[in-house]
Parts: C-alpha cells; sequence; structure tokens
C-alpha cells in the first residue's frame, strides 16, 4: 500500500495540483470512475460465474443431487459472509447503501479499505452462491469505497473525500445496470439529497467513466432484452394504475417486512452474529429448492435475471408467476432481515414484475390486453415497487428506460412513479435505506448540513461586501489620526502608487503615529467578486486580519472589501428571509 502511494505521490505531484486544479480535478474523476466501473464489472462477472458454475450446473443434475448441492451453496456462503461480516468488517453487511450515506455524511466521504475489500469477495460469494439479493448496493458501496481509498493515496484529507466517493458510488451503479442516467439521478437524490449539490459535475463524469467501461468489456446491451413493437393502448393504460398500486404495496410490505426481521433478529443473544446470515440462507434454500422441484424455475436464487428476462418476453403463466412472488418476496425479506450481503434493486424489480405477469394474466381473458400492453404492465410494476422502496422517482424512471432501451414505455413509467409515491408515502415515513438508519440509530439530519444554508454558501461574497471602502493613502501622522477618528473600523487596505499593495490595522496604524514611523503593512488577501461565499468563508478564516480585498490582485485595484463582520451580518439576513 506505501509503494502504491508513493507511485501516485509521483504521478499526482502536488506542484501541478496549484497550476491545474480543474485540469486535475476533471482527470482525478475519471480515473476514479474508471476504477470504480471496472470493479462493479468484475464483480458483476465474478458474481455471474459462481452462480453459474454452482447452481446452474447443479439445475442440470438430479433432484437429490440438486438438493443437497444447493443447500451446501447457499449454506455454506452464508457462512462465510457472516463470519466476513462479524470477524472483518460489520459494515458491509446488507446492501451497503445505509453505510455509504452514512459515511458520506458523518466522516466526509472516508471509507476505509476493508468494507471494498469484503463487499467485492462476500457480495460476490453471497449472490453468486444464491442468496436472493442484489448486486447494485454492493456495487454502489463498492465503488464508494474504493474512489475514497484511491482518492487518499492521491493525497486528498479524509476530511475532503465526499466528492470521490459519491463519484465512485455514481460509477458503480451506471456499471452495474449499465444505466448511467440513473446512476447520477440515485446519487443525488438519496445519498447527497440535493439535485443542485456542487458534486454534481464529478459525479456525471464518473458515471460516464462507468459506462465506458461496462460497453467496453460487455458492449452497450440493455440489461433486459424487451421488444415491443408499438405503444401502449389506451386499456393498458387503464391496468396501470391497478398494477402500480399492487406493486407498491408489495414494495411496503417488503420494507416493513424486512425491517421487522432484521429488528428482531438483532435481539437474538443467544445466536451469533456470524451464523445468522445461515439462517436467511435456510429460508431461501427452502423456497428455492421447493419452486425448482415444482416448476424447475431457479427465480428464487440469486439475481433470478432469467425468469425475469423470461417473464419480459411475455407468455409466462401467471400462476407461476404468482408462486415465484411469493417465494421470492419471503426468501428476500428473511435474508436481508438476518444480515445478509447484497441489496434490494434486483430482488424488488423481480417482485414489481411477477406483479405485472400476474394482473396481466389474470385479466388477458377478459380484457383485450396486446402483448406490448402486457409488457408495459410488468414495467410498470418493476418501476412502482422500486420507487416505493427507494422514493427516488427520478431513479425509478429511468432506470428502467436504460435497462431496456425502450421510450415508448416512459409514459406508463412515469404513471407508475405518481402512483407509487401516493401509496407508498401515507404508509411508511422513511424510504427503505433511511428506515435501516433509524432502526441503527442513526439520524443524518443531524450530519446534514441545512438545504438553504448549502445554496447560500453558493451565492456570490460580493452580496455581502461593502464597495465603498475607506482607503489609507497618506502617511502623514495628522492625516492618519484624522482617519482613525473619522473611521471605526480594525482594519483598511493600503493603496501606493494608484494600487493596493496590502493592509494595516487600526492598531498598527495607532503606533505608527505615537513613533512617527511607516505603518507594519501585511499582504492583501485578494478574493474575486465574483467567488461565491464559501470560498469566501476559507479564506477569511486563512487571513490573519480576517479580511479580504475583493478586485483584482494582479493590477492591485480594488472594488470593495469583506471582513468577518460582513459575513455575520449576511448570515443574519439570510436567516430573516427564510
Amino acid at each position: 500500500m506505501n509503494r502504491l502511494a508513493e507511485f501516485f505521490a509521483r504521478c499526482w505531484p502536488p506542484a501541478w495540483s496549484r497550476r491545474a486544479p480543474v485540469a486535475l480535478q476533471i482527470a482525478r474523476d475519471c480515473l476514479l470512475g474508471l476504477a470504480a466501473g471496472l470493479a462493479a464489472v468484475l464483480f458483476s462477472a465474478l458474481t455471474d460465474r459462481i452462480f453459474h458454475g454452482t447452481l446452474g450446473r447443479l439445475a442440470s443434475a438430479d433432484r437429490t443431487t440438486f438438493v443437497i448441492g444447493s443447500f451446501v451453496t447457499v449454506i455454506g456462503a452464508s457462512l462465510i459472509c457472516g463470519w466476513l461480516i462479524a470477524k472483518v468488517c460489520p459494515e458491509a453487511a446488507g446492501s451497503g447503501i445505509p453505510q455509504l450515506k452514512t459515511a458520506f455524511w458523518k466522516d466526509f466521504g472516508y471509507v476505509p479499505w476493508r468494507v471494498a475489500a469484503v463487499k467485492f469477495a462476500g457480495g460476490a460469494l453471497s449472490i453468486g452462491s444464491g442468496v436472493s439479493l442484489g448486486r447494485e448496493g454492493p456495487s454502489v458501496q463498492l465503488g464508494g469505497a474504493l474512489s475514497s481509498g484511491l482518492s487518499g493515496l492521491m493525497g486528498t484529507a479524509k476530511q475532503q473525500r465526499r466528492e470521490p466517493c459519491a463519484a465512485g458510488a455514481a460509477a458503480g451503479l451506471a456499471a452495474a445496470f449499465n444505466t448511467p442516467l440513473a446512476a447520477i439521478t440515485f446519487v443525488l437524490e438519496e445519498i447527497i439529497g440535493d439535485m443542485n449539490s456542487r458534486v454534481l459535475s464529478g459525479v456525471v463524469l464518473a458515471a460516464i467513466m462507468g459506462a465506458f467501461a461496462v460497453h467496453a468489456i460487455n458492449g452497450p446491451q440493455p440489461a433486459f432484452a424487451v421488444t415491443v413493437n408499438g405503444d401502449a393502448r389506451w386499456i393498458g393504460y387503464a391496468v396501470a394504475p391497478v398494477v402500480a398500486a399492487l406493486a407498491a404495496l408489495v414494495g411496503v410490505a417488503f420494507q416493513a417486512c424486512s425491517l421487522g426481521i432484521r429488528g428482531r433478529s438483532r435481539r437474538w443473544a443467544a445466536v451469533p452474529l456470524w451464523l445468522r446470515p445461515a439462517i436467511g440462507g435456510l429460508a431461501v434454500w427452502v423456497l428455492g429448492a421447493g419452486v425448482w422441484l415444482w416448476s424447475g424455475r431457479l427465480g428464487v436464487f440469486g439475481l433470478g435475471y432469467q425468469d425475469l428476462s423470461e417473464i419480459l418476453r411475455g407468455n409466462f403463466p401467471w400462476l407461476l408467476a404468482l408462486v415465484l412472488l411469493g417465494a421470492k418476496f419471503a426468501a428476500t425479506v428473511t435474508a436481508y432481515g438476518t444480515g445478509g450481503l447484497g441489496g434490494i434493486f434486483a430482488p424488488s424489480l423481480f417482485l414489481g414484475a411477477t406483479v405485472g405477469a400476474t394482473v396481466a394474466g389474470v385479466a388477458a381473458p377478459w380484457l383485450p390486453l396486446t402483448p406490448d400492453d402486457q409488457i408495459m404492465l410488468m414495467l410498470v410494476g418493476m418501476c412502482a415497487t422500486l420507487g416505493a422502496l427507494v422514493r427516488a422517482p427520478l431513479t425509478s424512471i429511468l432506470i428502467l428506460f436504460e435497462m431496456t432501451h425502450n421510450f415508448s414505455v416512459v409514459p406508463g413509467l412515469m404513471l407508475a412513479t405518481l402512483v407509487s409515491q401516493a401509496v407508498a408515502r401515507p404508509l411508511l415515513r422513511h424510504n427503505f435505506y433511511e428506515a435501516i438508519l433509524e432502526q441503527d440509530g442513526v439520524h443524518l439530519e443531524n450530519l446534514m448540513p441545512p438545504r438553504d444554508l448549502r445554496r447560500w454558501r453558493q451565492t456570490p461574497a460580493a452580496t455581502m461586501a461593502s464597495f465603498r471602502p475607506v482607503v489609507v493613502e497618506a502617511a502623514d501622522p495628522a492625516a492618519l489620526g484624522a482617519l482613525l477618528a473619522a473611521h471605526p473600523y480594525q482594519c483598511f487596505p493600503l493603496r501606493h502608487g494608484g494600487r493596493v499593495t496590502g493592509v494595516v490595522t487600526r492598531r498598527h496604524l495607532e503606533e505608527a503615529i505615537a513613533r512617527g514611523t511607516a505603518p507594519v503593512v501585511a499582504p492583501a488577501k485578494w478574493l474575486s467578486p465574483k467567488a461565491p461565499v464559501r470560498e469566501a468563508e476559507k479564506a477569511l478564516l486563512e487571513s490573519a486580519e480576517h479580511f479580504l480585498c475583493l478586485g483584482d490582485e494582479a493590477s492591485g485595484e480594488l472594488s470593495g472589501v469583506l471582513t468577518l463582520h460582513d459575513l455575520l451580518r449576511g448570515i443574519q439576513d439570510a436567516d430573516s428571509e427564510v
């Protein structure tokens, strides 16, 4: 690790950082986004390789071999992941998104290296071995942790890693689903909670690099190949609100059950922490093996993407979809509630699709639903379940649009989002991730700065400055004495030869008058009038006199001055306007 840090120090010279901060930041965001995207692609590939090498191969064997082999696979992986969580890194449990959000606000974006290592190894093993959880949460936490660590090797202090952390999270999600737009909105809506955040540019650039990584390795194809020959008809849109409402209720029940099991499992004093994920793994195995023995389907295990893809092709038996809905629901809430390692995006999409397939199948004999109408209803269910859980409306719409590359379904997705929010918000106080933090006793409202304060700190400093400054020009003691008598200020800019050359304090002027000598002159601290309040705060704290000259430093032309008194007055004025 020390050699790696030395390598980055040679490639990332501090002198260059001072000469070209914008270029350096762009290069850093590109590197971090690419690294996080490649890590997410490798994570996805490893997960798929493990799944096809274990359960995928066992599914082609006889029933006895499958039952025994799947038991050993799921329980063995759950025990290993439980040990990693209990003994190495408790922060890696669950999806990782609540933990990353806490690190972003509480620890300024600093995430230890062990989080990335355990999330990568444990997440791939858990999901690949059949535990019914998703890989989007691990990809987000993995990307954020990796970018946080790499930025540290580049010299970024622990207190300044929020932007690298957010950028890595966006790149990880963009690569996990090949959805860069949804990755941007998810990070802004969920982790940061501000669509106007100053880290937007870094998040966008990193998401683009994450998309480049997955395109270069896997190609630009969407996550799901959905064939829609035409737009849905009015009858499909008439049924869509029913599907959206039912799917949203499934999302509400999913959150309530997951948190209920999670809360109870934390009180199992007789069950050690490392053993608890195996209890969820046992539930997954019982339900998954039962469904496989009945139907030959593996959808309950792991991501369930093979069955989900078949559902989205249409002509899927609605009774089988209903059985998969119940089994997948019970398996996932138990796996997550007992401390399993994985996310909720993939299971929620699966549940929503089965809701849409069930309703479409039941309604088809009575209503003239075309295949395009039925596919639209499945996508509506997916969007509504995800929207009810994460409550990120733009993300819910964009992720389904990007996963299918089909613009014709966007009106249905928008309708699904509206219905899901209307159903979920009255029933649940928080979204899934906020509820997890609330259950853990983490209250982000005590860590996040007020939204109005952030907006105020982006306003130009010139709004608080004084543009009629009193300037010291004469060295005559009598003139200086008259100036001090007329003005109570503690610091003055000093002009010589038509340009401001420094600043003098009141104490130094009084001493100069008493001794008949020239006053002590301190260097002027300059700030552009267009600079935001955030930069002015930092500059004032770095100035020994707490006094800033606004204008052009090169020419010495002064346009105004800014003091701590001006800053405090601006805060008071902003507070009175709220």
